[in-house]
Formats: C-alpha cells, structure tokens, sequence
C-alpha cells in the first residue's frame, strides 16, 4: 500500500485537506476559507464552485508542498451535513448551496412539529427542524414552484465536489440518514417522503455505502495534483466520523465537538430515535448508528464576544503577539465558577438541540454594576458547556451508561474550556491527542474499507494518547446548582421566542 493517505474535510466555513502516514501519523494540513453568505437572519448560502474550487486547491497545494502526489493511497472525505443544491435537467444550478444554518423555512417546520411530523421522525431519524434537507425542500415546493418544478437532481455539497473528480451523484449512507429523507431500516429513500415533495428517486442521488471505493479519480485529475490511480473514499458526515476520528465508537463512549456549533454523540448498533425528538439518529457504516445532539452555538460564540465585546483584549493581543482567545479566556480563567451569578444563554444563532428553535435568541441573566467583562466571557464560555450538558441529559436516557467522554474541535486548544466541561459534566473528560478528528476519522474509514484496518476495534491503536482532565467535586455541585435555574430559566424564555420574532 502507498504511503500516505488525505481526509478531505468540508465544513461550514473552510475545507481541509489533511495528510496522514496510513500508519496514522499527522504530516501536515491546508486550510482554505470562504465566507457564508447571510444577507438577512433567514439566510445562510455559500457558492458550491467557490467550495468546489477551494476543495482542489487544498488538495493540491498539500500535494504539491509535500511532494507526494504518487504516494497518497486514497482521499476519504467528510462533510457539513443538511446542505442541498438544487441543479435542473442539464446538471446547471438552480440555487447556491443552501446550509444547515438556513432558517428560510422556518414556518413549514412549525407546520410540521405534530405527529405526522414525529412519525417522519421516528422513520428517518432527523428532527423536524429547518435544518432538514426535508422541510428545506418542502419549503421550496410552496415557495418557490417555478424552481421546484425544474428540478433534475437534488445534492448536497459533497455530492457536489465528489461528482467533479468520479462524475456520479452518489451520497452515503451517512450523509442520506441527515437529510430526513432516508428510511434507516430500509437504507433506501422513503416513499411517503418522496410522495409528499413529489420527488422521485432518479431526482436524487444514489444511496451508497460509506466505504465505497473508486478504484480511481474519474475525472479533473490535474486540478489535485494526485495520481490517476488515487481511490476515492466516499466516507461519511463529519460529526460521525468525529466520533471514529476520537475512538468513540463503543457502547458508553460518549464524544464531544466544539467548533464553530457544537454536538455531542454515541455510538448504537441499531436504529433508534427519541419519543420526544431530542435527539437525531445517523449511520455511521455497518449496523453502527450515531445518536445524539447537534448545537448550533459553539466557537462562534466566543467569536462573537472577541468582535463585540473584547476590543481591549484583541489590542492587547496585537501588542504582545498573543491569541486574543488566550487573553479572554485568561480573564475568563480569573472570575470564579458561575461567573458571580450570571447566566447566559447562548442562542446567538437560534438553536437545534435541545430546543429544537430556530427561533431562540441569547440572553444575559443576572447582570449586576459588580460584573466586569471578564464576567461575561466567563459566562459565555459556561453558557456553551451549559447547553451542551442539557443535551448530554436528553442522550443519557438512551443509553445504559456512560464508560467514557472525548472530546474535540477547536475548542480544545484552550486548558480553561476543557477543565471547565469536565467541571460541569462531572466525569473525567479525555481530549485524544489526533488532530483533526472528522479527517481522521474520514482516513480510518477509508482504510477499512480498504481492509487495511479488519475491526473498528482497531482504531484505538491508532488514535493514540489522551490527556484527561478530572472534575473538582465542588466545583460540579455548584455546576449542578445553577445548571437548574439554567433549565428553568430556559423554559421560562421560550414562550417569548415567537413574540419577539414577530415584533423584531
């Protein structure tokens, strides 16, 4: 086998192409931005032939900076979930890649969120929400009709990429279980669904195993700079494979992303979805299904913070040639646990679990002339923690115990945030030492699939160290504490949701 190996990872905000050793060493990494075009509150689309372009620059420039275009074995990719693009007859577009983040459809959700939307649900294992794929299009349908009727294919952003270099529309199993459109006994497109957005299956990709293999680059090869006879790995979402790239994938390992949004997920052996539809329910490869929790408010939280409220300590940043995020969460680590009794809830972009409320906005709670603006950084950080813990409540009733928690993303390269989710958590948190869990974890699908790894059990051997960090007793019985008002408090905001959506 050649020597190295690519997981392509395509998110919200950039696209990585990651090179790694097939033994799993880390080498290197491009990054390539582009923006997320949000001219209203409703709005959240980017240009897929930006994304696409971006894709095979990442590739290339990896390539072509380490020199080993005739030795990478295979690419794996990853992608954002719950993008669709719509392209007519002739495969030009209708529309731009329209995100998870998209809240246009907002008022077809409300329709929906009865029983036949649960039953939906139950079947396809994506909660009613403006994210789906599902309510997106049935959106569109009432919209939009003279679009909708010139439909020929419906894809999402790594069907989109994928089709430039093998020249098919496939998506995986993975990625077709997030859309609300996929039956997950049946790993075939649901009937009904398809009924009601009178869609058919030739207007949709074909459904394909997360391990499929191109036993070659079909097409576009000189815009990566690999060899012709590079495989391509269809591979999965990038929040299951967050919990391969972390060794989550045992019964009781529990694992935590924070990047730009954030989700918290477990690994089951069969389908499964929750009465109260907290919770989503996707395939990962095999019998292996992933439930649990995605948040729309992670590290943009603290970005928006740095932009609006940190000024003096991005100056100070710029001065001593530091990380503004190392300068607040210092501020942050210099104000005691609950943040001298304030609160924030952190719905700065509406959110998905636990609320399942694109409509949901942030709050400060308890502001006092004592609090300092360290207090509010302080507050901020906790908010996140706070939301994710409620989902981690909502999963723990699916789940017979908790053997482990691991966590990744962006995140982690702050000691304060990591030491402050295991305080609130109360259970050991380990941080695998992998770098870029959804690529790797993209990588060590691929060399399954390719039989180079036997077992998933396997990929221990792989992910290597953890460092661990331990909850203070105290300090979780206080988190205990204030974690119920924040409950409380959060139920008591939701009906004001709505009133102020509408006075706004």
């Amino acid at each position: 086998m050649k020597q190295y190996m690519i997981g392509l990872d395509i998110g919200t905000t950039a696209v990585k192409a990651v090179l790694f050793t097939t033994r799993g060493e880390y080498i290197d990494k491009e990054t390539q931005h582009y923006p997320l075009h949000t001219p209203d509150v409703y709005t959240a689309e980017q240009d897929p032939d930006e994304i696409l372009m971006k894709s095979m620059r990442a590739l290339n420039e990896l390539v072509e900076r380490n020199g080993c275009g005739d030795e990478i074995a295979f690419v794996s990719c990853s992608a954002a979930m719950h993008s669709i693009i719509l392209l007519d007859h002739s495969g030009e577009r209708l529309t731009d890649c329209i995100t998870w983040a998209d809240r246009r459809s907002e008022d077809t959700a409300e329709k929906w969120n009865g029983d036949k939307g649960l039953a939906i649900y139950r079947r396809t294992g994506t909660p009613i929400h403006p994210m789906s794929p599902f309510i997106k299009l049935l959106h569109f349908k009432e919209e939009t009709p003279e679009i909708y009727s010139q439909i020929g294919k419906v894809v999402g952003i790594k069907e989109y990429v994928l089709h430039h270099l093998t020249g098919i529309y496939e998506v995986d199993k993975s990625i077709a279980s997030s859309t609300g459109m996929m039956d997950l006994e049946t790993s075939q497109w649901d009937s009904e669904v398809l009924e009601l957005l009178d869609l058919t299956p030739k207007q949709l990709p074909d459904i394909v195993s997360t391990i499929k293999v191109h036993q070659s680059i079909g097409r576009n090869l000189g815009q990566t700079g690999l060899a012709k006879d590079t495989k391509i790995i269809l591979g999965a979402s990038d929040g299951v494979l967050a919990n391969l790239g972390v060794n989550a994938i045992q019964e009781g390992d529990v694992a935590i992303t924070i990047g730009t949004s954030g989700a918290i997920r477990t690994v089951i052996t069969e389908p499964r979805t929750d009465p109260k539809m907290r919770t989503f329910c996707y395939h990962l490869v095999g019998d292996r299904h992933v439930i649990g929790g995605p948040v729309n408010n992670g590290g943009v939280i603290l970005r928006w913070i740095r932009d609006e409220l940190c000024q003096e300590e991005v100056g100070q940043a710029d001065a001593y040639n530091e990380d503004p995020y190392e300068v607040m969460t210092r501020a942050a680590d210099s104000v005691s646990p609950g943040s001298n009794g304030l609160i924030f809830h952190p719905y700065l972009a509406g959110e998905r679990a636990p609320l399942w409320n694109a409509k949901a906005v942030g709050s400060f709670y308890g502001l006092t002339l004592s609090h300092e603006r360290s207090h509010m950084i302080r507050a901020a950080l906790e908010g996140v923690i706070y939301n994710l813990y409620s989902v981690y409540l909502a999963l723990r009733e699916q789940m017979n115990e908790v053997k482990s928690i691991k966590a990744s993303g962006g995140f982690a390269r702050s000691e304060m945030w990591k030491q402050l989710m295991a305080d609130v958590f109360g259970e050991q948190l380990t941080v695998p030492k992998s770098y870029e869990s959804s690529a790797f974890g993209a990588c060590l699908l691929g060399l399954y699939a390719l039989g180079e790894i036997r077992d998933l059990n396997e990929v221990a051997d792989f992910v290597g160290e953890s460092d661990a960090y331990i909850p203070e007793e105290k300090v979780y019985l206080k988190y205990q504490e204030i974690m119920s008002v924040y409950i409380e408090l959060g139920r008591a905001l939701e009906p004001f949701y709505d009133r102020m959506d509408e006075i706004r």
